[in-house]
């Protein structure tokens, strides 16, 4: 089912403005801050941003080949044994994935959105994986924002 034209900007404008939510409650948080979780089994605050950003990264480099060396750098944040990273980095990662995903969005043809992309093996459009990714920001962030909470930590209003 093809969506009409004039949804996309209001998707965008709510996936925009939840974006910049989790980033203002991500800025002003310590080293000690992003290591909360949930429980001693669950991630982190600062491994469910990673996951974000990684994420983010690897369907742009790996599935619509787009983003370039930029994008790609992020793709393995997430990874096990990669660095720790400060407030001020899940920030800049947070936001140089927006601003490169953003900027391939706003040239796709109606065409270009419903191109057959190959994911190891499965068929999936670029429609799709946009609204994957929406759906992956929406459920961690809502992960993070209620882990944030549980420690009296300012949590995105989301």
């Amino acid at each position: 089912m093809a969506i009409a034209q004039s949804t996309f900007p209001t998707l965008l404008d709510g996936w925009s403005n939840y974006q910049n939510l989790l980033v203002k409650a991500l800025a002003p948080l310590s080293s000690d801050q992003l290591e909360v979780s949930a429980a001693p089994n669950l991630r982190s605050v600062e491994d469910i941003v990673l996951h974000i950003i990684g994420a983010r990264a690897r369907w742009f480099t790996l599935v619509i080949h787009e983003g370039g060396e930029e994008m790609e750098a992020f793709s393995e944040w997430d990874r096990k044994d990669m660095p720790r990273r400060s407030a001020a980095e899940l920030v800049t990662a947070l936001e140089t994935t927006w601003r490169l995903m953003q900027a391939s969005i706003a040239r796709w043809t109606p065409a270009d959105w419903e191109e057959k992309l190959d994911d190891e093996g499965y068929i999936v459009t670029r429609s799709w994986i946009i609204w994957h990714l929406i759906e992956h920001d929406v459920h961690h962030g809502g992960e993070a924002s209620i882990t944030l909470g549980m420690h009296g930590l300012a949590a995105p209003d989301l």
